[in-house]
């Protein structure tokens, strides 16, 4: 999970205000057909320059509850070198927005039509790992599923100061279970 400790973010674009409620809104099977309609674009623009793209987040997960933003992770050699794909990107409408090279060299792209936050990590990223896991223990594990959507429709009803402060304060819930998928992974 994202620490609040160390430098603040290079925002490259300005923040959209926020403060307010967050938006969580019912699963939608249509996600993962934008997700895949995005990935071939993805692709297209760069090739062997991105070793893995993945659907991830809570749209990654059919029948759980999200905020209406598909998050996608792609992994490249060195997210330091964005002249190998930070244009091609910006090409087909994702907008670098933050810079955080002190937290595993992540980069993050947004498109609003349709809302999407890109995840740039390099290849062999821890954080990229724990991304993946959390994604198949909730896909596998309804229990897993229901406890977490629990989670974020509590704090769904609580005022924010930004986003990531929502995020922040589920980080025990995920940090569980990614915690149970760890270990049964070890068991198989």
């Amino acid at each position: 999970m994202k620490s609040t400790d160390g430098p603040a973010p290079d925002h490259v674009r300005p923040r959209a205000p926020f403060t307010g409620q967050v938006e969580l809104v019912d699963p939608d099977p249509r996600w993962a057909d934008v997700y895949a309609a995005l990935e071939v674009d993805i692709l297209a623009v760069l090739g062997g320059t991105a070793t893995l793209v993945e659907h991830c987040g809570s749209t990654s997960v059919p029948g759980l509850s999200a905020k209406p933003v598909i998050d996608i992770l792609l992994l490249v050699p060195d997210p330091g070198d964005e002249a190998a794909y930070a244009p091609a990107l910006e090409g087909i409408g994702l907008l670098l927005h933050i810079r955080e090279p002190e937290w595993h060299q992540h980069r993050l792209f947004r498109a609003e039509d349709p809302r999407v936050n890109l995840h740039v990590f390099a290849d062999g990223s821890p954080e990229a790992e724990r991304m993946l896991l959390f994604r198949d223990r909730l896909r596998e594990n309804a229990d897993e599923r229901d406890a977490y959507e629990a989670t974020k429709r509590e704090l769904a009803t609580r005022r924010w100061d930004s986003v990531q402060g929502y995020a922040d304060a589920k980080s025990d819930v995920v940090e569980d279970i990614i915690a149970r998928a760890r270990a049964r992974a070890a068991q198989a």
